[in-house]
């Protein structure tokens, strides 16, 4: 029976395309789409239509908004459709993942003063939820933010009903036994996208665009003393007696109740120490350097920490504070909005030199992760509320709140300009920058361009391709952060896969500009043009290649078969990160470690030990075996390659006798591109030309050498000779 070859790969086949590696390219193609179907879920996945049906007249859904993913939601009337609130799902604005790797999809309703209509559960993936208690638990938990309001401070308790009781300041829900974790997930996923919508749509955010938060700088760290930072600020220090807190209850009932206040009242009611210690010289300045790496460690890009130091008769903790939670005797507010923070449950170090003479007795770290919206060129106002009881059987509760703020010096954080929040903006920033990018890459098309001209020389062409790895290197690389990787492709797939819009690229020009090219040269030259020119660790790996020529190291050049073995592994590293992008962003983080891009290119090598140890362990490969990486390993490289297949030119000029017999320049192609018959893998060729010199070249292209032999001396042949034989015997000599 004849076998069946699908017609895209029998196409592929007349193109002229290798039938194998078409049919495995076909099949990976339809395996990821597969997976791109089946991920469809991890998007908001609600229509009008739908939004029609769950909402019926008189209520009236708008259309999505084009600026943030929300429906607007009217109400008929007499004259007029009133717009009531909004409506959207919480994977759209802040797709925080859950215990499975995927977000938790929840339908949230808030009118327009930031109230809870109605918050139902679309989607969620979480074990606790599935196979253990099952959805309803959640349903329930879910339904409780009905009617609450933005502005409270929500705290979850868990087994604790007579404790719940809601204020104008505070509301309490029932948690859920034995999915603690789940739950707090779950009130992030809420408070979260609901802020972000109320800060856009409803002027939460104070006229200001919530989307140009500051962000804090990495890289000042300054060196001060714990007194310094005190005294100036940096260390925010209050300190509350016993007479302040029994004058704020003054003319309540709970004037008196506190027996030791009044007899005490010069007494330190509470000594507070708080730190904004994720800023780098604060919190290097304070914590000992392995508790600095441990906070780190802790904390997602955006996220914030505060560290909060108290002694005295009241304490931050409680007895009753489970570790992991939100505190209730401090709360933070930004803008009259309430921001959660939650107990990191770290214990961390103090200096010797700076911890000695505090005496604190409670240590805190609370974590604010980034989709909190919390801005650091804002003032932080926190409240510490004192209650007090009256009664026994039904006691009344009576509460103060003692507030103070904190703004972090204006030299540790950067604003956004107004007019730099477009690309566009970016863009003329940084012009300089791009007008020399797009002068070396036109010099680089002109000279691949007219390459018989480039090759005339071999020193020439030596000294030019030298001098433009070193702009590479240093200009597109190090000073630019111009460096491709294949966290470029796994973005766009998780956008995609996302349903969000690929703008976020229009933010780098360097990798906009780049990228532009390399699709160009992809379809003229193939991969090689990036891979041999453009990729500055490729860059730094020849030079690298370039210094064990120069220490005499032996070159390790593999079997043919061997080798082609060895290249394969790219393609598998390639292929579980694609695929990993279609399932925990967090696994796809870990994997493309396997490029040491960020450790060599755009870090610097400033980066933990075993990151540094693997690019450099790289790099030293490489003076053994040519480009060690970029030929075995690279996921990006193979990419292209793959892309590259569908190049319009194959431009390595060949003659006849290359490959039969000449084998001149497969012995000295490096990158072991080139096959015993002569032919060129253009998929295996990083464009270093170096079979284009010797083809140009009389003293060493065989053929040319034994042309320009003939020039000078008359062949006399054999009668019946065959001068074609002659040459293959002359070729072998």
């Amino acid at each position: 029976m004849k076998k069946q070859i699908h017609p895209v790969v029998a196409c592929a086949s007349r193109a002229g395309f290798p039938y194998r590696p078409v049919m495995i390219f076909w099949k990976s193609l339809v395996f990821l789409s597969c997976l791109w179907i089946a991920s469809a879920a991890l998007a908001g996945v609600m229509t009008r239509e739908e939004l029609v049906r769950r909402y019926p007249l008189p209520y009236i859904v708008g259309e999505k908004d084009g600026a943030i993913p929300v429906w607007p939601i009217f109400q008929q009337n007499a004259t007029e459709n009133k717009l009531i609130g909004y409506v959207f799902e919480s994977i759209d604005i802040a797709p925080i993942p859950g215990f499975s790797g995927v977000p938790i999809n929840l339908l949230i309703t808030i009118d327009t003063k930031g109230n809870f209509l109605d918050v139902k559960v679309v989607s969620q993936h979480e074990p606790v939820f599935l196979d253990g208690l099952g959805p309803e638990p959640l349903f329930s938990f879910v339904s409780q933010y009905k009617n609450l309001s933005l502005k409270q401070n929500i705290r979850i308790l868990t087994g604790s009903n007579s404790a719940k009781d809601a204020s104008a300041e505070t509301a309490h829900l029932d948690g859920v036994s034995k999915a603690t974790a789940s739950v707090r997930i779950i009130n992030q996923t809420i408070l979260s996208s609901a802020l972000k919508v109320a800060r856009k749509k409803l002027g939460f955010a104070e006229d200001r665009d919530p989307d140009l938060m500051a962000r804090i700088k990495p890289d000042i760290a300054e060196s001060h003393t714990i007194k310094e930072l005190i005294d100036t600020g940096l260390i925010k220090h209050i300190v509350l007696r016993n007479a302040e807190i029994e004058k704020k209850f003054a003319g309540t009932n709970g004037s008196g109740l506190d027996a030791d206040a009044v007899a005490h009242p010069a007494d330190t009611f509470i000594d507070l120490y708080m730190a904004y210690v994720s800023v780098p010289s604060i919190g290097r300045n304070l914590l000992r350097e392995s508790a600095w790496k441990r906070l780190q460690d802790r904390l997602e890009p955006g996220d914030h920490a505060l560290l909060v130091m108290s002694k005295g008769r009241y304490s931050i903790i409680g007895d009753d504070f489970i570790r992991g939670t939100t505190p209730d005797r401090i709360a933070l507010k930004q803008d009259r909005l309430p921001i959660e923070m939650r107990d990191l449950n770290l214990d961390l170090a103090l200096k010797e030199d700076q911890g000695a003479g505090l005496g604190m007795e409670s240590v805190t770290v609370f974590r604010i992760i980034s989709q909190a919206g919390l801005d650091p060129s804002r003032p932080l106002d926190f409240v510490l509320p004192m209650t007090r009881y009256k009664g026994i059987v039904y006691p009344e509760k009576i509460s103060q709140d003692f507030p103070f703020s904190f703004s972090l010096p204006a030299r540790f954080y950067t604003v956004p300009e107004r007019d730099n929040k477009s690309w566009t903006g970016i863009w003329h920033d940084r012009r300089g920058e791009i007008a020399i990018l797009l002068t070396g890459l036109a010099i680089l098309s002109l000279a691949l361009a007219f390459q018989k001209k480039l090759v005339a020389q071999q020193r020439r062409f030596a000294v030019f391709r030298n001098l433009y790895l070193l702009f590479t290197l240093f200009f597109i690389g190090w000073y630019a952060q111009g460096q491709l990787s294949i966290v470029n492709l796994t973005s766009v797939l998780q956008a995609l896969n996302a349903g969000r819009s690929l703008d976020f690229f229009l933010y780098d020009p360097m990798t906009v500009t780049l990228s532009a090219f390399v699709c160009i040269s992809l379809v003229i030259w193939g991969r090689g043009t990036f891979c041999g020119w453009l990729c500055p660790f490729g860059a730094l790996q020849e030079f690298t290649a370039k210094l064990g020529k120069l220490l005499k190291i032996p070159q390790t050049r593999f079997k043919p078969k061997t080798d082609k073995h060895l290249k394969r592994i790219k393609y598998l590293i390639l292929a579980g990160i694609l695929i990993s992008t279609f399932f925990s962003s967090d696994i796809t983080d870990r994997l493309v470690e396997a490029e040491p891009f960020k450790t060599a290119i755009t870090l610097n090598f400033v980066r933990s030990w075993p990151f540094v140890a693997y690019a450099l362990g790289l790099l030293v490969a490489s003076m053994f075996v040519y480009k060690f990486f970029c030929r075995f390993l690279c996921p990006f490289g193979a990419g292209l390659a793959v892309l590259g297949r569908f190049r319009i030119l194959d431009w390595i000029p060949r003659r006849k006798e290359c490959g039969t017999p000449c084998q001149t320049c497969r012995h000295q192609c490096a990158y072991q591109a080139i096959t015993p018959a002569g032919t060129i893998e253009y998929d295996e060729c990083f464009q270093c030309m170096e079979c284009v010199v010797i083809h140009a070249s009389d003293e060493r292209c065989a053929p040319l050498m034994l042309e320009k032999k003939r020039a000078r001396i008359i062949p006399i042949h054999s009668a019946g000779a065959d001068p074609a034989s002659d040459l293959a015997t002359d070729l072998t000599i």
